[in-house]
């Protein structure tokens, strides 16, 4: 490789890749440029980054970094997104933007050295993030913890029902 640009380039892909845990590859053909710069927007929101590169650069930085080739799924326009958190925060970004703007359109992923088909990314995308599945979690620990206080209310205190009651009687 004669010219160091190039060089510079392929190890900022490089540096990229190996520093997040998964990447999502997409076609971004036919999205402005203030449609892309949303898309990075919310990316950003979602501790993920979009990158544009020469696929051939690309190319060169997955097979440094050791990943699976993808060579085929690198045509056209890409778009490379990397992030430091979850997956699917991601995944979610790119579904929902296309249902808004009919695109980017996923092609490929690699997820823990696996590759991903846009369908597999398109599941993913649909996985609630590990905070809402805890609170649907907390939720149902705390739901017979509830039940119960509400039995011991009645049982132990007969007097605020009533008037509960007859608080709603007359909001009738």
């Amino acid at each position: 490789m004669s010219n160091p640009d190039k060089k510079i380039i392929i190890d900022g892909v490089l540096e990229r890749v190996n520093a997040s845990p998964y990447l999502i590859v997409v076609d971004y053909t036919g999205l402005t440029v203030t449609q892309f710069t949303e898309l990075r927007n919310r990316l950003g929101s979602a501790g993920a980054k979009a990158l544009v590169a020469k696929n051939s650069y690309v190319k060169k930085a997955l097979a440094e970094a050791g990943l699976p080739d993808i060579a085929e799924s690198l045509v056209g326009q890409t778009a490379f997104i990397t992030g430091d958190s979850e997956v699917f925060a991601a995944a979610k970004v790119v579904k929902n933007f296309e249902k808004e703007f009919k695109k980017p359109e996923f092609k490929v992923g690699i997820l823990d050295g696996a590759i991903l088909s846009a369908e597999k990314l398109q599941s993913i995308a649909d996985i609630p993030s590990r905070e809402a599945v805890l609170a649907q979690l907390l939720g149902l620990i705390n739901e017979p913890a509830t039940r119960i206080a509400r039995v011991l209310n009645a049982k132990f205190n007969p007097d605020a029902n009533e008037a509960k009651a007859d608080e709603e009687a007359a909001a009738e």
